[in-house]
């Protein structure tokens, strides 16, 4: 599904300094930037991306079709490539040259929207604002960027099949095609883009510290004729870096009415 395109040096209107103007000068630009960055990476000619290919997950870049490709029953209509950006982020000269100063302005925003979420979420758990920040929910960070291409027969296959996120929370900027779909009430009901703003999602490990007071969204991408679509997703997981902390259920969130879910989960 890899598509093919023109070469870095040759994509039109590239100005990098131009681009990180606009990014400074209003924020507003900055989606429509990281936007324009992945789409810069999946327009190169297959050979330049060929160099970033892999399935080591130790690599600085990973580019493939389907992470799951030989362990999930279906393949889905989808290219990523996945850089693990904090808490210790590859040098910039291993990223990516067409996306780079993107990719990595747009992750430092992102970790600075997610600080004010996760200090939202613990309020809104009655917790002190900086509760799951000393929990190190906002440390981790992956910047994945997703391709769907236009898919001749998109009834017979899926841009991403159902699967819930299984880090802490994911915030995702999906572009104006759409195809993102939530499982509410047994239905799967359609998440229309909106110019502007971002998706965030409740992943598995914050249903589990939580008692299951937040509940992890079920979702889904649908093929589409059109394309090709993409989105950003960034997934904040402490999976991401080293360490031997186990996670369970708050103790705050646990009481005599709200007995312990039984679970933990060691990173």
């Amino acid at each position: 599904m890899a598509a093919t395109g023109t070469t870095a040096s040759t994509i039109p209107d590239f100005d990098r300094p131009a681009q990180l103007k606009a990014f400074e000068e209003t924020k507003a630009r900055v989606k429509a930037l990281a936007d324009a960055g992945v789409r810069r990476f999946f327009d190169q000619d297959v050979e330049v991306k060929k160099r970033f290919y892999t399935r080591d997950h130790t690599k600085p870049v990973i580019y493939n079709s389907n992470f799951d490709l030989f362990t999930s029953p279906s393949a889905n209509w989808r290219d990523t490539f996945i850089s693990f950006m904090a808490p210790s982020p590859p040098p910039p000269e291993e990223l990516p040259e067409v996306c780079r100063d993107i990719q990595i302005e747009y992750s430092k925003e992102v970790m600075k929207l997610g600080r004010v979420l996760f200090q939202l979420i613990s309020e809104a758990l009655k917790l002190n604002p900086n509760y799951l920040g000393d929990l190190d929910c906002d440390k981790a960070l992956a910047f994945a960027g997703h391709c769907y291409p236009a898919c001749p027969q998109p009834d017979l296959t899926m841009g991403a099949t159902k699967h819930t996120d299984d880090g802490f929370i994911t915030v995702l900027l999906q572009d104006e095609i759409g195809g993102l779909q939530i499982l509410h009430d047994q239905q799967w009901v359609d998440v229309p883009p909106t110019p502007g703003a971002l998706v965030v999602n409740i992943g598995d490990l914050l249903q589990m510290i939580s008692n299951d007071k937040l509940k992890s969204v079920e979702h889904r991408v649908v093929a589409n004729e059109k394309g090709p679509r993409v989105s950003v997703a960034c997934f904040f997981s402490t999976s991401l870096a080293p360490s031997t902390k186990v996670y369970g259920p708050i103790k705050e969130l646990v009481s005599n009415e709200n007995h312990r879910v039984p679970r933990n989960h060691r990173l």
